[in-house]
């Protein structure tokens, strides 16, 4: 038997053709990404409650190995919104070292998923589910930065919870600082009006740069102060130490949730990510080596002194935008970060709180997928509610919460969804059938009527026999209104059988001998046959009443007098 071997690195293929051409491109497509990447980094180490430059280190540790080890040709990683509001709280309750933790065990769960090729079953998360998450988040994000977006005076910590945290800004409103409010409200209006004038450059950075300017003005020819990040961080442009998280056994249990929360997210938005990606560069990445790479990521990361990272669709569709071909460019991108980091982080410093936090309420708006919700709403209930359910669960108890009832739901739509396409039906002497659907029937290329005896009652399953459909199979039986000597299950289109299918037709061959009933099986195709022989089905009905079509089946009533 041939053993499996995980995939290359997509960077491996695309070195195999790379040239001077293809390298110009990512570099001129790897230095835009760099730079529209840094404010984000910023930002969104912030927000996570870690300082500025972990949010970097991230970026560039992250999105190095994310480019390196991916299945990815554009994929660009590094630290996102959708992660700021998990990794707040994991602080909150376990600490840097809890989060660190965390982050390994997580990537480590990656590379597992990656390994087991299970990155096409995260694809199937439903829609609903996945719109869900992101506009909860979203509209968490935008509340984490009202504070600093407006410049209130709060006594003490914002209130962690959704609900207290709006009653805390409703109370605290009159201590708005104009300056501030300024300053933020400002540092949106550039960013939204950037791509009118130019979608080449970030409107991010563009508001950072006026902003910064604005506010060291604003400090020392006018005496109004507006806080910096160097009034609430000690900016340190080095490279941290290699330290390995203690991962004991107290501490695998108490952050698996966490850790399979933060995978889960990564997963998820990573692979929407180099989905969206495909649909415009006409390559298909490979989903198994996506996650072994945001796997590699997120192990190396936290060593660092980084935190989770995932891809990220924005700095991907930038990278495409401007030319970016293989991964060489998300390598590029890194090294444009590190140089960065090391030549003008100093400057950081300078930065306005309240530019940050416009940043980070544009990002929010862009995630909240409002105009989608909004054309969700003609859906089925069903999809709906689950949007609205995940959406809720997200804002107003956590994102873990929300993870673990999202992907429950998701597993019983699915089991919905197939019980719905899965259908019992009894067939009359005006049914016809078509002989090239079944098996040794195909040189009768004719349409043939049932010819159905008296006594004899004939079933179709139309979909897979599984637990989902065991009880509607007793119900249309139990609707019959004679009891016949012979009952024809026809399987032609049963694809499997589950253990539950198994045991409901076990109790009905039994019930129907001890009733003088006799069981025909017609149409089993051959994986179902193995599975049922498996399970001493030839024993328990005769490998004779097993056939191989209609035909047969209705021939074999006839070897037995019927009686009258």
């Amino acid at each position: 038997m041939k053993k499996y071997r995980p995939s290359k690195p997509e960077l491996f293929h695309t070195l195999k053709n790379y040239n001077k051409q293809k390298f110009t491109a990512d570099l001129m497509a790897g230095i835009i990404v760099g730079i529209v990447a840094l404010p984000l980094a910023i930002a969104f180490g912030i927000a996570s409650g870690v300082s500025p430059e972990k949010g970097i280190l991230t970026a560039i540790i992250a999105g190095f190995a994310i480019s390196a080890f991916g299945g990815s040709r554009v994929q660009i990683g590094g630290p996102t919104g959708a992660f700021i509001v998990i990794i707040y709280g994991i602080i909150q309750q376990y600490g840097l070292t809890g989060l660190a933790i965390a982050t390994v065990m997580a990537g480590l769960f990656l590379i597992l998923l990656g390994v087991l090729r299970l990155g096409t079953i995260i694809r199937y998360i439903p829609y609903p589910i996945i719109v869900g998450f992101t506009s909860g988040i979203a509209l968490t994000i935008f509340s984490t930065q009202i504070k600093d977006l407006l410049g209130l005076h709060i006594e003490g910590a914002v209130p962690a919870d959704f609900i207290e945290k709006w009653i805390c800004y409703i109370q605290n409103f009159s201590t708005v600082d104009l300056a501030t409010a300024i300053v933020g409200i400002v540092s949106v209006i550039i960013i939204a009006c950037t791509p009118f004038i130019s979608k080449k450059v970030p409107g991010s950075l563009v508001a950072i740069i006026v902003m910064t300017v604005a506010g060291i003005i604003m400090t020392n020819y006018f005496g109004i102060h507006v806080d910096t990040i160097g009034d609430r961080f000690d900016i340190n442009p080095s490279l941290p130490e290699a330290e390995i998280p203690s991962l004991n056994w107290d501490n695998l249990k108490g952050l698996l949730s966490p850790a399979i929360t933060i995978a889960v997210l990564g997963a998820i938005e990573s692979l929407l990510s180099a989905t969206v990606a495909d649909g415009i560069i006409g390559h298909k990445h490979d989903s198994n080596q996506e996650l072994i790479g945001q796997g590699v990521a997120n192990v190396l990361s936290p060593i660092f002194g980084g935190i989770p990272a995932t891809g990220a669709i924005a700095r991907t569709m930038t990278n495409i935008n401007n030319g970016g071909k293989t991964p060489i460019a998300g390598i590029i991108h890194a090294v444009v970060l590190l140089l960065i980091y090391f030549f003008l982080m100093p400057y950081a410093k300078y930065i306005p709180m309240a530019c940050l936090a416009g940043v980070l309420v544009v990002v929010s708006y862009n995630m909240s997928g409002w105009r989608t919700i909004r054309e969700m709403m003609h859906n089925p209930k069903s999809d709906t509610f689950v949007l609205w359910l995940t959406f809720i669960l997200t804002v107003i108890f956590d994102l873990t919460i929300a993870i673990e009832v999202g992907l429950m739901l998701a597993c019983l739509l699915c089991m919905r969804r197939m019980a719905e396409t899965t259908q019992v039906s009894v067939l009359t002497d005006d049914d016809e059938i078509d002989p090239t659907a079944e098996t040794d029937l195909a040189e009768n290329p004719n349409i043939e009527h049932l010819t159905i005896p008296k006594h004899v009652e004939v079933y179709e399953i139309n979909g897979p026999y599984f637990f989902g459909i065991a009880n509607k199979f007793e119900e249309v039986m139990a609707n019959m209104k004679d009891r016949p000597t012979v009952r024809i299950i026809r399987m032609r289109r049963v694809p499997f059988i589950d253990s539950t299918g198994m045991h409901n037709l076990e109790n009905l061959i039994t019930m129907s001998k001890k009733e003088g009933i006799r069981i025909i099986l017609s149409g089993v195709n051959d994986y179902v046959r193995s599975v049922l022989a498996k399970n001493g089905f030839y024993e328990l009905i005769g490998e004779e009443n097993i056939c191989p079509n209609i035909n047969v089946a209705l021939e074999r009533t006839k070897e037995q007098p019927l009686p009258a």
